[in-house]
């Protein structure tokens, strides 16, 4: 009976312990979150103004005349769309190759470990060997060529949400279609890409998000300029250097702009996350559980 107290007493501590470091994982990482937050509003908001949203930078804006950031807005919403749109055509095949042909074998454990690497290598990597490829080309800093380095940044981090959501599908309904005589192409395509819809577009969303905050892989690739790029063969402007730039000005009024531009680019990025959970909670309701 002693024994069996002691025991009892022993994992109602540890219990209380890991609850006790829960709590306090839980409290850090909000703690943070709000901090974050905090320091951006506070120090953004003051000058955000509908001018910096709805003008291209003036002569003398970056020490501190008039102007704004449209630029950089247009440049990001351009590059996070076009390398995210890349990044789906390869990354929905390779997923759904995954699930219907290669499942848990051994083949398939080594795609998925090269997704991981690729995932945790730095983007500024990225940045460097697409530099490289540029000058092999003989290309120089445009719009195309920071989609396609963007693409390969979100390429991994897509396949592997899509991988592991479809991996999440009932076994049943993949047993039901292929005991009806439909192909492993068409279960793919017909039952999978349906069933995991919402996860298949929330992989898509989440990629798009790291993408449109990305500043490492764009820095030698796309460029910068004043200017809305026209053509995809001229560089552009995007938000994460135009903050990197702004905050790094000798001027105050620069770098304050350069606080409003981090809060416009932190409201996007929360605004596609927000977003990706409203239609993925949207979007299981025509799921079968």
């Amino acid at each position: 009976m002693r024994f069996k107290k002691k025991h009892s007493e022993r994992r109602h501590i540890v219990e209380l312990s890991i609850k006790i470091i829960m709590w306090l994982a839980l409290l850090i990482v909000a703690g943070a979150l709000g901090l974050i937050l905090w320091t951006i509003i506070s120090r953004g908001l003051p000058s955000l103004s509908w001018e910096m949203v709805s003008q291209v930078p003036k002569g003398g804006y970056y020490m501190g005349k008039g102007g704004g950031i449209l630029n950089a807005i247009i440049g990001s919403a351009y590059l996070a769309t076009g390398g995210t749109f890349l990044a789906m055509l390869l990354s929905v095949p390779i997923a759904l190759y995954l699930k219907a042909y290669l499942g848990k074998s051994r083949w398939g454990e080594y795609v998925r470990l090269s997704l991981d690497v690729l995932w945790g290598i730095p983007s500024i990597v990225y940045g460097a060997f697409g530099f490289a490829l540029m000058i092999l080309l003989g290309m120089r800093a445009s719009l195309l060529a920071g989609i396609i380095v963007l693409a390969l940044v979100e390429l991994p981090i897509m396949t592997r949400a899509m991988d592991e959501v479809i991996r999440r599908m009932p076994a049943d309904l993949e047993h039901a279609a292929l005991a009806l005589g439909s192909t492993k192409f068409e279960v793919a395509m017909n039952v999978v890409t349906r069933q995991m819809l919402p996860g298949i577009i929330t992989a898509i969303l989440l990629a798009f998000g790291r993408g449109i905050g990305d500043a490492a892989s764009v820095l030698f690739t796309a460029g910068y300029t004043d200017r809305i790029t026209t053509s995809l063969m001229n560089p552009t402007a995007s938000l994460p250097l135009a903050v990197f730039f702004q905050l790094g000005s000798p001027y105050p009024e620069v770098r304050e702009r350069g606080y409003a531009a981090a809060l416009i680019l932190t409201i996007i990025v929360l605004l596609v996350s927000f977003g990706s959970r409203w239609l993925s909670a949207r979007l299981n309701r025509y799921s079968i559980k």
